[in-house]
C-alpha cells in the first residue's frame, strides 16, 4: 500500500521560529493574521501590552468559528474585555504560545474548519 499526503488547499504555515513565521514563500517578522478563508494581513501590534479591543474586533469581522491567539513566546491571556467582540458573536477563542498556535491552526485549517490565527510576533 502506498501512502500519499493529502494536499492542503488552504493557507498554511510552512515554518516558524523565534520572531518569524513563513506562509508559502513569504517570511513575516511582525504580527500577522491568517485565516482559512484566505485572508492574510498585518496585525498592527508590536507587543502584548499594546493589545486593544480593536485588535480583536478586527478578528471578529472575519467571522470564523474559532480564533486562535498566539500570545508570543510564552502563554499570556488577554483580558476578557479585549475579546468581548468575539464572545458576543459566539466565536470561540483559544490562547496559546505562538508556536503552538501555528501547529493548531494548520491542523484545523487542513480539516476544513473556519479558523483564524492572530500571531503576536514581538521583536
Amino acid at each position: 500500500m502506498k501512502f500519499h499526503p493529502d494536499p492542503i488547499s488552504v493557507q498554511s504555515i510552512k515554518s516558524y521560529g523565534p520572531g518569524w513565521i513563513q506562509v508559502a514563500n513569504e517570511r513575516h517578522v511582525s504580527s500577522v493574521v491568517i485565516a482559512s478563508s484566505g485572508a492574510l494581513f498585518p496585525w498592527h501590534c508590536k507587543k502584548f501590552e499594546d493589545l486593544t479591543r480593536a485588535h480583536f474586533e478586527q478578528l471578529a469581522d472575519l467571522r470564523p468559528e474559532l480564533v486562535i491567539f498566539g500570545s508570543g513566546v510564552r502563554l499570556r491571556f488577554p483580558a476578557p474585555t479585549l475579546t468581548r467582540a468575539l464572545i458576543e458573536r459566539q466565536i470561540g477563542v483559544e490562547t496559546m504560545d505562538t508556536q503552538a498556535a501555528c501547529r493548531t491552526y494548520n491542523v484545523l485549517a487542513a480539516e476544513g474548519r473556519s479558523v483564524a490565527v492572530a500571531l503576536l510576533l514581538e521583536s
